[in-house]
């Protein structure tokens, strides 16, 4: 049984949490209030336009996932956050695996809400010039993609309690905003155009069929 919590509030606090111990197996829902761009755990902050940022009102915070940033802003993404202790079925030691599981989740998921077409990436990353700035621009084990373009973003931290699967998706994609935030060389709105596919859905019926997709395995 999973146990469902939603919360709402800063990005910064929420991917400071902990996780809980004894750890259960839960999906943290997410809403942020305001603007953020989320960096990778490794990521240079020499990639951000820091002043860029403070004009347009975007705080910038790093998470302790790996990949490149993720802009979220109020409305445009959704998040959530999928703990697995580690005497969990869906437990892997194999981390380049780990994550395949989640993606047929979602992708069960959004086949339930029309979204159609996808496919669970089960190859190694896929790199290209801007994935290193902007997550959505690359594509790794277990993530939903379609015809090339992806549709839920997965990172992944793994402690000795068991792994933080952090999912974002897009209702909005707004390619011009995140080009803004970089620094040069940074990638235009065309280079991040066509790189993601929305998902039209509201957080109640994306959560509720979430939710349905993990019970039913």
């Amino acid at each position: 049984m999973w146990h469902i919590e939603t919360h709402r509030g800063s990005a910064a606090e929420f991917h400071a949490r902990e996780l809980p111990d004894p750890l259960v197996p839960t999906v943290w829902w997410f809403e942020v209030a305001s603007s953020v761009l989320v960096l990778g755990s490794s990521q240079p902050m020499e990639h951000v336009d820091l002043a860029a940022c403070a004009r347009r009102g975007v705080e910038v915070v790093r998470r302790r996932s790996g990949g490149g940033a993720v802009l979220l802003q109020p409305g445009d993404a959704m998040w959530a956050d999928v703990l697995v202790p580690r005497n969990h079925l869906r437990w892997n030691d194999d981390v380049s695996r780990s994550a395949w599981w989640l993606g047929e989740r979602w992708q069960a998921a959004l086949e339930s809400l029309g979204v159609v077409g996808t496919s669970v990436h089960r190859g190694p990353m896929v790199r290209t010039a801007w994935s290193e700035q902007v997550c959505f621009a690359g594509i790794g084990g277990g993530e939903v993609v379609r015809n090339g373009a992806k549709v839920v973003g997965i990172s992944q931290r793994r402690t000795r309690l068991g792994a933080r699967f952090q999912c974002a998706m897009y209702r909005t994609w707004r390619a011009e905003a995140h080009s803004e935030l970089f620094s040069p060389p940074a990638p235009t709105a065309a280079d991040l155009g066509d790189v993601v596919v929305t998902v039209d859905a509201s957080s109640a019926d994306l959560m509720a069929a979430f939710a349905s997709a993990l019970h039913a395995t």
